[in-house]
């Protein structure tokens, strides 16, 4: 069975004080590799998501490079005309952004 394709994984996230994302800190695939952390403000990363951009919650192995322990696919709902950034269950704490499984940094 081939594994599943995204394009990024979100590795951290920081959020304003009224919930919404603020940063992300997110792998990208570079081919068949992946690149250094990089950092994304919301409206970057709302954009990469529109674009059909596949994201999962994760962590990158330690001494193995391109491998990473993956989790919860990233996705885009629309609530009350307002998007918000969602991963894991449905966002229990309506009207703000809730990635389940990314640490704070």
């Amino acid at each position: 069975m081939a594994p599943k394709k995204y394009d990024g994984i979100v590795e951290a996230v920081r959020y304003t004080p009224d919930g919404l994302i603020q940063e992300v800190r997110v792998y990208e695939r570079r081919g068949p590799t992946w690149s250094d952390w990089v950092l994304l403000d919301r409206k970057s990363f709302v954009e990469k998501l529109q674009k059909g951009q596949r994201f999962v919650i994760g962590q990158r192995k330690a001494y193995l490079g391109s491998t990473f322990d993956v989790g919860q696919p990233v996705r885009v709902e629309k609530v009350q005309g307002r998007e918000y950034i969602l991963a894991g269950e449905k966002n229990s704490t309506p009207n703000r952004d809730l990635l389940n499984g990314a640490p704070l940094f």
